[in-house]
C-alpha cells in the first residue's frame, strides 16, 4: 500500500497551494534503506505561503515536523523542493 496519501494528509497542515509526492524507491533498489514494495525513498515538491520569509533549512524542518514519525520509519530518504508562492509563480 502506498504511503503517498498519508504523506499528503500530513503535509496538508502546511496549507499547500501545490503538492507533488513521488515514490522513487525503485530507483534506489540495492541502496541503503531500500525495501521491496517502496515507501522508502520520496520526492516532495510543495508550495506554501507558510514558507514565505523562511530559508531552505527552516522549510525542510517544517516538512519533517509535519511528517513526524514517518521520517523514522518507513521513510529512509526524502528530497524536498519547498517554495513560497512568489517563488513558484515564474516556474510553473
Amino acid at each position: 500500500m502506498s504511503l503517498a496519501p498519508e504523506i499528503e494528509r500530513r503535509l496538508a497542515a502546511l496549507d499547500p497551494l501545490e503538492l507533488e509526492v513521488i515514490d522513487e524507491s525503485e530507483q534506489h533498489r540495492g541502496h541503503a534503506g531500500y525495501r521491496a514494495g517502496g515507501n522508502t525513498h520520496w520526492r516532495v515538491s510543495i508550495v506554501s505561503p507558510r514558507f514565505a520569509g523562511c530559508n531552505a533549512a527552516a522549510r525542510h524542518r517544517m516538512v519533517y515536523q509535519a511528517l513526524g514519525n514517518l521520517m523514522n520509519d518507513p521513510i529512509h530518504a526524502l528530497a524536498i523542493t519547498a517554495r513560497a508562492p512568489e517563488e513558484a509563480k515564474g516556474n510553473r
